[in-house]
């Protein structure tokens, strides 16, 4: 190595932090005094500050910053000094020790702190203030963080994370060397954030040959894994060995063996001849088993669901409709259109409906009825969508209690659901609103706690973009159940030809009709281009160069919007993009948003993650499913604000849109990520008073009509959007590729 040095010294702050690469520019203290801290860059990810380390590396020069050190590996040290004790303890890295209770332990016990708390931690009783429960606390805290250092020592040839090594630990405790050094591809099914790659760069590291069966076939299920991450049930015999091949670097007959194999375990993989969706001509299709389970579980459930001679709410039968129409007019004060009164014909009729349509064609006015109609006649109505903001929707437009999904099934650790076939929900009629978010096993879940004889009615605009997890469930029903269209006269509200009885509401009502917001989200959905000019409510600020764009997006939430409409820009401005990475992207704009709406001050607690600080006012969403945390498990794309952070105990509370108080250990923070910025396939089922769409060339392979249509939607009150008309354009001309690949419309038609 040129060059070749060794520095020690206290890591003080970092400046700079990528979580994908581990790049770090960070300040040591290497106590020649004065304030004099060095920079140093290079693989220092999982270094927390307070942290002395020993870095090995090489001496250089920046022409901008002038003297720094490039760091190749580093390991930790105990510091020796009773300042770098102090520091050390004071950094939040041992649970239950923060800054206060470090000065007042190491006032006490000076340089023998550590030795105390390595050898006699019940002597920490002896500090003012500290009792025998915390005292536990942190000598447990203490010998946990000396294992999980073990581990990250072992890990950190490979350049896993620090807080990936945690979640290593946590996993399988005193035996995470053996099962990393022995059976590593476990890690990939076993601990949220190693995916098949890691995986397989530490497999090549403790010498797993490249052609290992165990490496084809966990090469096998990650394919198909990133497959269902896209929305795919399933893939294509061909391709899944196509996508192996290039992916595993291995002979096409290796893999040809390997997925034989897997297809030969009742826990590997299923295959199955469907019909395929270009031509209807069968091709092998290849599923996880989860997937086909719940496939063949939805479609069968949704059979017996409509087949059923019971029904729970038969007053529905023989009602004399003029009159209960009319009645529902003097309830509601409003009359409904004829596509409206068959589809509440339909739901109070039918087993089960779907109701779809655009905004501003009354699909919540029919919802409302609906129920309205259910509960004069005693029906036991449950209300749910897929998120805490449309469940929260629900429930202000019905006056009835609604709750998400996961809540309503009482979801536990592990996905399974409290309510299912054994013990099904206590209800005659379940309205699910944005059902367009559905994805394949939610969506099998709910069904199958729906009792028989119930009425489900499933409400969704089939225009957005499907769910964010595998499966386009509305769109399957609607295919399954025909051309979508008004129920003609006299039909019982019933759509002609299909098996899952549908309505499609067309007609756009007047008020709506006043809406910039609504005229544009139509005229993109039908291909022509919003009109961009003379409206109060839509806005399009045109700038070309998208890091511009970013740029201009961040004045639009933080002061035109605020200045012009008096909104909130935390509160009441949502800015969604088509795409994470990029300029405009949801990555760079939450750094620069976070700067603009809630930027550090000295009296403002926050805590670093890699590339990410978080601090109280933060806007964030999770990121992962977590049946663990809350009452009920906290979900991905589950929104809320930071309302504390507490150093001592390193914890962080975020109060969700569910109004729930929800704590995250400072270990956990990589379940969480900004939300100033989020994209639009994660802003689904939620409704903000004003959204700012940054529509820009740098996204010109994700600009797709249903996206756009979808960001539309999300708004009440005001669409704003930023960067380029040729952008725009593309948006609007192209129709999204292809379907996903997905049978549960082939299955749903085979059964009736």
């Amino acid at each position: 190595m040129v060059n070749a040095a060794v520095v020690e010294g206290v890591l003080e702050r970092i400046t700079y932090a990528n979580e994908e690469s581990g790049y770090t520019v960070a300040r040591v203290d290497t106590g020649r005094g004065a304030g004099d801290l060095l920079t140093v860059v290079g693989a220092l990810l999982g270094a927390q500050p307070g942290e002395s380390l020993r870095m090995e590396g090489r001496w250089g020069s920046h022409p901008q910053y002038g003297k720094q050190f490039t760091v190749d590996n580093y390991t930790t040290v105990l510091p020796a000094t009773i300042q770098g004790i102090r520091r050390y303890l004071g950094s939040g890295l041992i649970k239950g020790i923060g800054p206060r209770i470090a000065d007042r332990i190491v006032e006490h016990f000076g340089t023998d702190t550590l030795d105390v708390i390595e050898t006699e931690p019940a002597r920490l009783v002896e500090v003012p203030g500290l009792g025998p429960k915390r005292t536990k606390l942190i000598g447990a805290a203490w010998e946990e963080q000396k294992a999980i250092k073990e581990v990250m020592v072992f890990l950190q040839g490979v350049g896993v994370s620090t807080s990936i090594a945690v979640r290593i630990y946590k996993k399988y405790g005193d035996a995470s060397i053996s099962v990393v050094r022995n059976e590593p591809y476990r890690l990939a099914a076993d601990v949220w954030g190693i995916g098949f790659l890691t995986a397989d760069r530490i497999a090549q590291s403790v010498g797993i040959p490249h052609d290992s069966p165990d490496r084809v076939k966990a090469g096998l299920q990650y394919a198909l894994s990133q497959s269902t991450d896209q929305g795919h049930c399933f893939l294509p015999e061909e391709q899944l060995i196509a996508d192996a091949v290039k992916l595993l670097g291995v002979d096409t007959g290796l893999v040809i063996d390997c997925l034989g194999e897997l297809a030969a375990d009742p826990e590997g993989v299923v295959r199955e001849k469907v019909p395929g969706s270009e031509d209807g001509a069968p091709v092998t299709a290849v599923y996880l088993v989860p997937f086909h389970r719940a496939e063949i579980s939805l479609a069968g459930r949704l059979t017996r669901l409509l087949r059923t001679d019971e029904d729970r709410m038969p007053a529905f039968r023989d009602v004399a409709w003029d009159k209960a129409l009319a009645w529902l007019a003097r309830r509601t004060g409003a009359e409904l259109a004829p596509e409206q009164q068959q589809a509440v014909r339909l739901a109070l009729t039918e087993k089960v409906a779907v109701l779809t349509g655009g905004p501003g064609c009354g699909k919540s006015f029919t919802v409302r009825s609906v129920v309205e109609l259910a509960r004069a006649k005693k029906a036991k109505v449950v209300l749910a969508a897929p998120t805490g903001r449309a469940a929260k929707r629900l429930a202000e437009l019905t006056g009835a209690e609604a709750s998400t999904v996961h809540r309503l099934l009482e979801l536990k650790p592990g996905g399974d659901a409290a309510y299912d076939a054994d013990r099904p929900l206590d209800a005659d009629l379940v309205v699910v609103d944005e059902a367009s978010m559905l994805d394949l096993l939610l969506a099998n879940k709910l069904v199958k706690a729906v009792p028989p004889g119930a009425h489900l009615l499933l409400v969704g605009d089939v225009d957005q973009l499907p769910s964010v997890g595998a499966g386009e469930v509305l769109r399957d029903l609607l295919a399954a159940g025909g051309p979508v269209r008004a129920a003609p006269e006299g039909s019982g509200g019933r759509v002609a030809g299909g098996t899952v009885p549908a309505v499609r509401l067309t007609r756009i009502f007047r008020q709506a009709q006043q809406s910039g917001v609504v005229t544009n989200a139509h005229r993109i959905n039908s291909g022509v281009p919003p009109l961009t000019n003379g409206l109060p409510d839509f806005f399009l600020f045109a700038e070309e160069d998208s890091e511009e764009a970013g740029r201009l997006t961040v004045d639009v939430v933080a002061r035109r919007i605020p200045a012009k409409f008096g909104l909130d820009p935390r509160r009441d401005v949502q800015v969604l993009t088509p795409m994470h990475r990029g300029p405009a992207g949801a990555g760079a704009l939450n750094g620069l948003l976070q700067q603009a709406v809630t930027p550090g001050r000295p009296d403002l607690p926050e805590r670093r993650v890699g590339g990410r600080v978080f601090r109280v006012g933060d806007k964030v969403t999770q990121i992962r499913n977590n049946y663990e945390k809350g009452s009920n498990g906290v979900f991905n794309g589950t929104v809320g604000v930071v309302t504390a952070l507490d150093q001592d105990e390193q914890r962080l509370t975020v109060r969700t849109d569910e109004d729930e108080e929800v704590p995250y250990d400072f270990d956990e923070l990589d379940e969480l990520a900004h939300a100033y910025a989020v994209t639009i396939h994660r802003s689904q089922g939620s409704e903000y008073p004003a959204v700012v769409i940054p529509v820009t060339t740098s996204a010109w392979m994700m600009l797709q009509r249903n996206l756009l249509y979808t960001a539309v939607t999300r708004a009440k009150r005001l669409v704003v959007l930023v960067g380029s008309r040729k952008a725009l354009g593309q948006a609007v001309r192209t129709v999204s590729a292809g379907r996903r690949c997905t049978a549960l419309d082939h299955r749903l038609a085979g059964a009736m």
